[in-house]
């Protein structure tokens, strides 16, 4: 028997946008034990990011790292997306994974260049170098001193996500601040986890979900990861993360944070997602 499709009428779904700065959502569209508990039954694949697009605020794209698209596909994510809504997306990782980082500037502006046809659908560009790779201080910061403010009229944010423990010290901190670049808190026991402020916007990658609790998180623990965003958000730190280097002082200045449910229970992580922005939604009523 053919499976039936579903009628989706996308406009008439509401996309829930950032609450109070946060946006939070999940990495990639496309995994298929979403099609049994996230995405309605008989939802064609190809309208996938049109649903998901309108149950969460953003989506980290995995699938460039292995490979930049067709600036045409980046235009068309930007076209089935709602306004307000952001893509985040990891760099090829050809380029971080080049002998001479400092000699990469055509690479890198060969990926930009193609990937600024999100428009303003467009987020953080996440720049990720594997555990095992040995990075030369002076190379690295040549290699940031490559990554453009802007492309084309459209600010660029980036986001160095470091995973060699030995390279991730105070010194590392201090040269993504003087780079005004963010990096990454991982919430894993895999990777380097601190939650040191180097932006003027926070990127965390939360990798704790559990495939035994319907949301991923217990709600106690999406309570509290509501409260760490707001208080980045707030122009604030959290006062119960890891960090590496003393805390910046704290500043009145609202911050974009960007929190993604990653990898662990992945098929939990659209749960998580959703619940963790009603519970900040709860929080910003609850304080109005």
């Amino acid at each position: 028997m053919a499976t039936q499709r579903m009628p989706f009428d996308a406009a008439a779904l509401p996309a829930p946008g950032p609450v109070d700065g946060v946006r939070v959502g999940i990495g990639g569209w496309t995994f298929a034990p979403w099609r049994n508990n996230f995405y309605p039954a008989g939802l064609v694949q190809r309208r996938e990011l049109e649903y998901a697009s309108r149950q969460l605020s953003a989506i980290e794209v995995n699938g460039t790292y292995y490979g930049a698209q067709k600036p045409a596909t980046y235009a068309k994510w930007r076209d089935e997306t709602p306004p307000h809504f952001m893509f985040s997306a990891k760099a090829p990782m050809r380029i971080m994974q080049s002998r001479v980082l400092a000699k990469t500037g055509a690479q890198v502006e060969d990926f930009l260049g193609g990937i600024v046809e999100l428009g303003d659908r467009l987020g953080p560009i996440v720049w990720q170098f594997d555990r095992g790779q040995r990075i030369e201080r002076g190379d690295f910061t040549a290699f940031l001193d490559l990554l453009p403010r802007e492309v084309h009229g459209r600010r660029l944010r980036h986001v160095l996500d470091v995973r060699d423990p030995a390279f991730v010290d105070a010194g590392f901190i201090d040269l993504a601040r003087s780079h005004g670049m963010a990096t990454v808190f991982t919430d894993s026991d895999e990777h380097p986890s601190f939650a040191d402020v180097t932006a003027d916007f926070v990127y965390a990658r939360l990798m704790r979900s559990r495939s035994g609790i319907a949301t991923g998180y217990a709600p106690s623990e999406l309570e509290r990861w509501a409260a760490r965003a707001r208080a980045w958000a707030m122009g604030g730190e959290p006062a119960d993360l890891p960090r590496i280097a003393p805390p910046v002082q704290a500043t009145a200045t609202p911050r974009d944070v960007f929190v993604y449910f990653i990898s662990a229970a992945k098929e939990r992580n659209p749960a998580a997602a959703m619940a963790l922005i009603a519970q900040l939604a709860q929080a910003r009523d609850a304080s109005a």
